[in-house]
């Protein structure tokens, strides 16, 4: 039987963690709850300026069309977006694991690059060799997530934009949890660069568009722009998924620790007994040798 005090130390400690698992779930619940009005307001608009990409980026030819022009896949950019911090299940994971298959999988005899968003993924990939350290390519973008706008995140798009605009780059995909619910996150790769033609189920979808002012304008503003849109759509994609993944976890752990508080008491409780028990044993045994 376990010692008294020490079933009584671990019983506080897990009372503590308990009380920090419950805290870390209030705020992840408050965060997440702005995280999700910030996406599913941005989907519907994103969802259309991306179908109208598609269609207008086939209806131009390959000199205008610089982000739909397709090359032999030679050399690859995984921008692969993480959390900051843990503490969240297997939202980090299951992306790097994704980054990896990608990698080792689909382009196998291609060369791969790796651009993280979110110091767990920068942790893990800065030891394998898909790290672009030293290239032109923008640093620092953990930072991203303590205060993520569209204006902070579109210097980052045109900089990937520009890379395959020069042949650095000839596919760039995004790894990255897409929010479901709080309980389900999406593990999603999607296909960045060079924008997708429409599907074949969707080609009676396609419209023959009257370009206002004109196509240049098109091409020189409104392109970029919806490619910045589809980029900042990602992150706020993660976020989200990270409080609802975090905030779950936390549940769990919360869930957890009140029922290991309930066992520890159980064990406590008949310790405490059994060593009651001894004593009287030990009273009524010297008492008989007494009166013997």
């Amino acid at each position: 039987m376990a010692n008294l005090k020490e079933v009584r130390n671990r019983i506080v400690s897990v009372s503590s963690t308990q009380q920090i698992t419950s805290a870390m779930k209030m705020v992840s619940a408050a965060k997440l709850r702005r995280a999700q009005d910030a996406v599913t307001q941005m989907r519907p608009y994103a969802s259309k300026l991306k179908e109208i990409l598609e269609n207008l980026s086939a209806s131009l030819d390959s000199s205008e069309g610089v982000y739909s022009k397709q090359r032999e896949v030679k050399n690859v950019l995984l921008v692969v977006i993480t959390s900051n911090r843990g503490l969240c299940g297997g939202f980090n994971a299951n992306v790097i694991k994704a980054a990896n298959r990608l990698a080792r999988e689909q382009y196998k005899g291609c060369k791969v690059s790796v651009l993280t968003v979110g110091k767990k993924g920068g942790d893990f990939f800065k030891k394998t060799d898909y790290s672009i350290m030293g290239s032109d390519m923008p640093r620092g973008l953990n930072e991203l997530f303590d205060k993520l706008t569209f204006a902070n995140v579109a210097p980052v798009a045109e900089k990937v934009m520009e890379a395959f605009a020069n042949g650095q780059f000839d596919k760039v995909e995004l790894v990255y949890n897409q929010f479901k619910n709080a309980a389900v996150q999406v593990t999603t790769v999607e296909q960045f660069l060079p924008v997708a033609p429409p599907a074949a189920t969707d080609a009676s979808k396609s419209a023959d568009y009257i370009f206002e002012p004109n196509k240049q304008y098109i091409v020189e503003d409104l392109i970029p722009r919806s490619l910045k849109t589809q980029f900042f759509k990602a992150l706020l994609d993660s976020l989200a998924a990270e409080h609802g993944a975090r905030m779950t976890a936390m549940h769990k752990a919360t869930d957890n620790a009140g029922a290991l508080i309930k066992e520890l008491k159980l064990t406590y409780n008949k310790a405490r007994q059994a060593a009651i028990t001894n004593e009287i044993l030990e009273i009524v045994g010297g008492a008989e040798a007494l009166n013997g």
